[in-house]
């Protein structure tokens, strides 16, 4: 058990505006530059967009005020969060710190490639728009040996750095810079974007719904990248939760976490959908789209080496603030069970962490023939079993643990400091919670894990 005199001593963040910046920092990453923008490309543009939205404010708020819930009831990192709660229920916080080492380790790996496409860009490697020869300097990367290694061990030392800095002296001040530097480039990257010639093709296609495109997978597809975009069900938002004091109004902070994430992705899409269109490229490119499409189109761009070069930045800004999310989970959970202090379990997870990921980067290059779960290599076999299954399954069970276990009417009281605050949306957040969030939940679960094909 957790001596709760030691407990009082736990650090906490130093203001509102700082746990916002810090949570929707982890919530923004790779995903909301790529991700959303590729999904929005082969989902109908504007219809996935709507739906989207539509989720966020259903699935997404419910699933953020109640992880942040449990955070702040117990001041714990999530196993001891579960286990303070309910004893039985310690091993669902085990899944989020499973869940958060193993997409650092394959996420700290992509965190590299931002890093040397930095460095790719500064030096004027984009210099081509032939989409061959630039798949080919990525694969080239991606495929290496010592480059995306040395990369990868740059980016954790980066991360490792702010971590070990604490709550508010490392995570908390490096994400009041971060994010709203991030803003700033990507409304700068933004304003180019839509002022080159043919441009409002791709802002016509990123707004204007056409819902003879909607269909269960484009629904599925939506639904998914609100659970993923959000990093819920990864013990993020609980162990960031855990910091917070007794009197902040945290169903405010859920509304506004969601939102900037949301906008974040909006603004991506704002970026790079007209950008691709103007220059006559694949909206639908996946992964291709941030490391081969966009520097074809710098290539084309007056000033694109300048634009390059911020652009990356902006895409390192953002692993960078969800990777220290992710370490902190495991941080915390060392902290919280074992006693370690903050530096002893910083440095080893980290290093514990880099050594994984060494092993998921050569996996797509000398160790490509060393295949696991379905045939897949050691870097997407981590990715599958993070986010196709510990993530929704902890999504899922969290939500029955509000809704059946712990209670509805505890974590109500909790969300309204002891009833000192009006939560006037209580019975739809009780409803939403324990009965539509789990069941969303589950059919991303059977979809994400192939059980079930739409």
């Amino acid at each position: 058990m957790v001596d709760l005199n030691e407990n009082k001593q736990r650090d906490q963040w130093g203001s509102k505006l700082g746990f916002i910046m810090a949570a929707a920092g982890s919530a923004v990453g790779l995903g909301n530059l790529w991700k959303f923008p590729y999904l929005a490309g082969s989902n109908g543009g504007g219809a996935f967009v709507f739906v989207y939205l539509v989720l966020i404010l259903l699935v997404g708020f419910t699933m953020m005020l109640a992880e942040i819930v449990i955070g702040r009831n117990t001041q714990l990192s999530s196993v001891g969060a579960y286990k303070k709660l309910n004893a039985k229920w310690g091993w669902l916080g085990g899944l989020g710190v499973l869940a958060g080492f193993l997409i650092l380790s394959f996420y700290s790996v992509v965190g590299g490639w931002t890093i040397s496409y930095i460095v790719k860009a500064i030096t004027g490697a984009f210099n081509t728009a032939d989409l061959d020869l630039l798949g080919g300097m990525f694969g080239g990367l991606i495929a290496g040996t010592l480059e995306p290694l040395v990369y990868h061990g740059i980016f954790m030392i980066i991360t490792l750095l702010i971590v070990v800095g604490g709550v508010s002296g490392g995570i908390e001040k490096s994400t009041k810079i971060m994010m709203p530097a991030l803003f700033v480039m990507m409304i700068m990257v933004m304003i180019r974007s839509l002022t080159l010639p043919g441009a409002m093709e791709g802002v016509k296609f990123f707004l204007v719904p056409d819902f003879s495109k909607l269909t269960p997978s484009v629904l599925l597809a939506a639904l998914g990248q609100v659970f993923f975009s959000l990093s819920l069900g990864m013990g993020c938002m609980i162990t960031y939760g855990s910091y917070l004091g007794k009197d902040e109004d945290i169903v405010q902070s859920s509304m506004i976490i969601p939102a900037l994430d949301t906008c974040i992705a909006l603004l991506a899409g704002f970026t790079i959908l007209p950008a691709v269109f103007a220059f006559g490229f694949d909206p639908s490119a996946g992964p291709g789209l941030l490391f081969v499409t966009l520097p074809a189109v710098f290539s084309k761009m007056p000033l694109g080496t300048l634009f390059a070069v911020v652009f990356f930045v902006l895409v390192l800004f953002a692993a960078l603030t969800s990777s220290i999310s992710l370490l902190e989970v495991t941080v915390s959970y060392m902290v919280d069970e074992f006693k370690w202090d903050r530096k002893k379990a910083t440095y080893i997870m980290s290093g514990i962490i880099f050594i994984v990921g060494v092993a998921a980067s050569l996996s797509m290059g000398p160790w490509s023939h060393i295949e696991l779960i379905g045939g897949r290599n050691i870097f997407d076999t981590l990715g599958f079993i993070a986010e196709n299954i510990l993530l929704p399954l902890g999504g899922m069970l969290m939500c029955i643990f509000i809704g059946w276990v712990w209670g509805l009417e505890n974590a109500i009281k909790e969300a309204s400091n002891e009833g000192k605050l009006a939560f006037k949306l209580a019975p739809v957040w009780g409803f939403l919670v324990k009965y539509i969030a789990p069941l969303a939940v589950l059919i991303v679960f059977l979809q994400s894990s192939g059980i079930l094909k739409i």
